[in-house]
Parts: C-alpha cells; sequence; structure tokens
C-alpha cells in the first residue's frame, strides 16, 4: 500500500489544474457575493480614498520654529516687597519665549540673606538635635539648607532644637500667600508665532494671518470670531484646558499647547490652517498632594557699601506653558493610488474566495456544487464508431443514450 500511495503522489506532481467556472443558481450565496462586493468597494472607495486619502503621498516629517512673546502688567503692595509694578521681565522666565516658557503667578520672597551661621529651619527631619553630638561639624543637612557646625540651638527651655548651620541666613521662609500675588496674570495675553515646513514637498506655513492691516495683531484674540489670530489670553488657555486659573496659580501647574497641522496640498494653500488643543500636562486631581503644582527658585544678588555679597531668594510658583507641534501634508502620488487600487482588486479575490467556500463547503447541497466544479478529466485511446453512426445514420439505441448525456449536463438547483 505504501508503495501504491508514493507513486500516486508523484504522478499526482504532473497533473495540471485549470480553472472551470461554474454558475450556481443559488439566491443566498448569490446575494452574499453582491453583499461582500458592496462591502469592499465602500471601504475601497469610502474609507480608503475619502478618509484616509490613499492616493496621496504623505510627508509627517514638520519641521517647526515656536517663538512666544507676553505682555501684560501687574501692580502688587507686600510686606516684603513694597508697592511694586510687575511687567514681562519680572515675570517671565526665560525672557527669551520659545516652546516652552513659564509666568510667574505667586512667590515667598526672602529678602537681606547673607552667608553666615543660623539655626536650621525646625520642619528638616534632618535638623533635629538635642545635643551637640547630633550636629556633626562639616555634614550637610538633608533636603536642609547647609552645612552643620556642630552645635545645637534650643530656644528657651524646650528639650529639642535644630542644628546650627553655615549657610545664606537666614533661611527661607515656608508660608506663602493664599491668594496668587500676581491674580491680575490671566488677562495678560501671549503672541504665539509658529512656522512650519514640509521638506518633501517644499511648502511652508505659517500660523499668522496673511493680510495687509497693521492693526490686526494689535486688536484681535483667538477665539470663534478669530480663528487665524495667534494672540491667546492665559485665562482662556487654562479655561479650555479645563482648569480654574485662580485656583491653578497659586500652586502652579502645566499647560499643553498643541498645534496640529493636516494639509491637503491638492488644494489651495489657505486652506492649510492650524488646529489648536489644550490640555493640563500635570495631574490636576492632586492639587492636595505633596508633589502638586509647579515651583523653583532663583536669587537678585547684590553688594552692599561694604562690597559684601547678599541676595533676595525667591521661590517661584507659576503656569508652565510647553507648546507642541504635530503635523502631517499629503499630496496626489500616481504610486500610492495603484498600490491602493491593486489592494482592493486582491480584497475582491478573497470576497469570491470566501463565496466559494460557502458553496462547495457550508450549505446543504455542498457535495453537488463541489462535484461539478472539480473534475479529473483523463486522456484515453481514441474508440472506433459504432455501426450505427458509419453511414452517417443513427440507430434509436444511440439517440436515446445521447438525450440522457444532454439531461446529465443540465445543472438545476
Amino acid at each position: 500500500m505504501g508503495q501504491i500511495a508514493w507513486k500516486a503522489l508523484c504522478l499526482s506532481l504532473f497533473d495540471y489544474k485549470t480553472e472551470k467556472y461554474v454558475i450556481a443558481k443559488n439566491k443566498k450565496v448569490g446575494v452574499l457575493y453582491r453583499v461582500v462586493q458592496l462591502s469592499i468597494m465602500a471601504y475601497i472607495v469610502g474609507w480608503v480614498f475619502v478618509v484616509k486619502k490613499g492616493y496621496q503621498d504623505v510627508d509627517t516629517s514638520i519641521q517647526s520654529s515656536v517663538i512666544t512673546k507676553l505682555k501684560g502688567v501687574a501692580f502688587t503692595n507686600t510686606t516684603e516687597l513694597g508697592e511694586r509694578l510687575w511687567d514681562v521681565a519680572d515675570y517671565v522666565i526665560p525672557p527669551q519665549g520659545e516652546g516652552v516658557f513659564f509666568v510667574m503667578t505667586n512667590l515667598i520672597v526672602t529678602p537681606n540673606q547673607r552667608q553666615a551661621t543660623c539655626a536650621e529651619s525646625p520642619g528638616i527631619p534632618d535638623a533635629l538635635c538635642y545635643q551637640n553630638s547630633d550636629c556633626p561639624a562639616g555634614e550637610v543637612v538633608v533636603s536642609g539648607n547647609g552645612v552643620k557646625t556642630g552645635r545645637c540651638l534650643k530656644a528657651g527651655s524646650h528639650m529639642s532644637g535644630t542644628c546650627e548651620i553655615l549657610a545664606w541666613c537666614p533661611v527661607e521662609k515656608k508660608g506663602k500667600p493664599k491668594k496668587p500675588l500676581l491674580a491680575n496674570a490671566e488677562n495678560f495675553t501671549v503672541y504665539i508665532k509658529n512656522s512650519i515646513r514640509f521638506p518633501k514637498f517644499k511648502f511652508s506655513k505659517t500660523n499668522v494671518l496673511d493680510t495687509e492691516d497693521e492693526t490686526y495683531l494689535k486688536t484681535c484674540r483667538y477665539g470663534p470670531e478669530h480663528p487665524y489670530c495667534p494672540i491667546f489670553l492665559l485665562g482662556n488657555l487654562v479655561k479650555w484646558a479645563g482648569s480654574n486659573f485662580q485656583e491653578m496659580a497659586s500652586e502652579g501647574g502645566v499647560i499643553g499647547i498643541q498645534i496640529e497641522w493636516d494639509c491637503n496640498l491638492d488644494r489651495a494653500a489657505s486652506e492649510c490652517s492650524p488646529h489648536y488643543s489644550f490640555s493640563r500636562l500635570d495631574n490636576k486631581f492632586a492639587e492636595k498632594s505633596i508633589s502638586s503644582g509647579y515651583n523653583f527658585r532663583f536669587a537678585k544678588y547684590y553688594k552692599d557699601a561694604a562690597d559684601a555679597d547678599f541676595r533676595t531668594l525667591i521661590k517661584a510658583y507659576g503656569i508652565r506653558f510647553d507648546v507642541m507641534v504635530n503635523g502631517k501634508a499629503g499630496k496626489f502620488n500616481i504610486i500610492p493610488t495603484v498600490i491602493n487600487v491593486g489592494s482592493g482588486l486582491a480584497l475582491m479575490g478573497a470576497g469570491a474566495f470566501f463565496c466559494d467556500l460557502v458553496l462547495l463547503y457550508l450549505i446543504k447541497k455542498s457535495n453537488f456544487y463541489r462535484g461539478k466544479k472539480y473534475e479529473e478529466v483523463r486522456s484515453s485511446a481514441r474508440k472506433p464508431l459504432p455501426e450505427s453512426t458509419v453511414n452517417g445514420n443513427q440507430s434509436d439505441d444511440s439517440l436515446s443514450r445521447l438525450d440522457q448525456l444532454r439531461q446529465l449536463q443540465t445543472v438545476e438547483t
């Protein structure tokens, strides 16, 4: 048996298969085939070509430049600073605005700090002591402000105290205003100029409206009435991100400004316009946690009449704005068009293959259709004609056999 099987396998290698078309008069399979065809055509035309623009060559390597400029002034009157007017040189950090800029809205000021010895802050755990041996000289205070001198300073008759340190004294104050110092900052404006370029198509564009009106940028504000104006109110940026400016200004936070470019270069260049979206990037639900907000420290240094250095330490709270730019551009190209059309034709073939599976294996009369589709034909020697046809005449028996053959060749479903 094994030899016979191997022989049959070897002989089958030399068989030739050719297509045979069978028209099956089955309405269910016919309807299924048309539905599959229409679905594939709708996908190719609607999704691939209309929605995804599969006929275009796409460039996503956007080159972008962002320039920001803030305007606005505020007036404050505090114990530490007295009466003071704040302008952009005071509250904008860094002064040369780019893709990231920070607006100071609250601060803790520790004036007139000098390098000397003083008691460390009681809020520093590593600075607590009971005797001088708890403050080894030369040891840095962990999360503190200076270096231990070896003395434990106690207030009155208390059993515990804090280590004396060499630092900028007095140490930083811990309290901060309950309300933001620069609460009026929500009325400040920021001008965001974004220039982009798609190198594949050598196409450049900016988000500033192309107009000859010199007063346009002085009077417009971004909104539904001026969607192409690149000047924004800070209060609106925070509001569109889903937060309250006064609450956020107290502890600080981070706002993301997303500029999205989706350019169809088969149309006019004027129709390539930016779309803005805004979001809060830090966790706004963690305002009561120890890691909430956004702050940092900086100092301003001076010299007195004796040429000794002193400084004013500022712990700044505020809102950081991150400008992020993404985009793509598309233009007609024959190569992706041909590729997508070829993919559609391949899907059509897959649909016909699926309907063949249903017809030949899943319906009730699948054996009948399978027998009609797959037929084995063997070549044989030519047989002599019967005597009845030698002289061009046919007998009644041969005619009846021909009628039977014609009936067998008729397929009805």
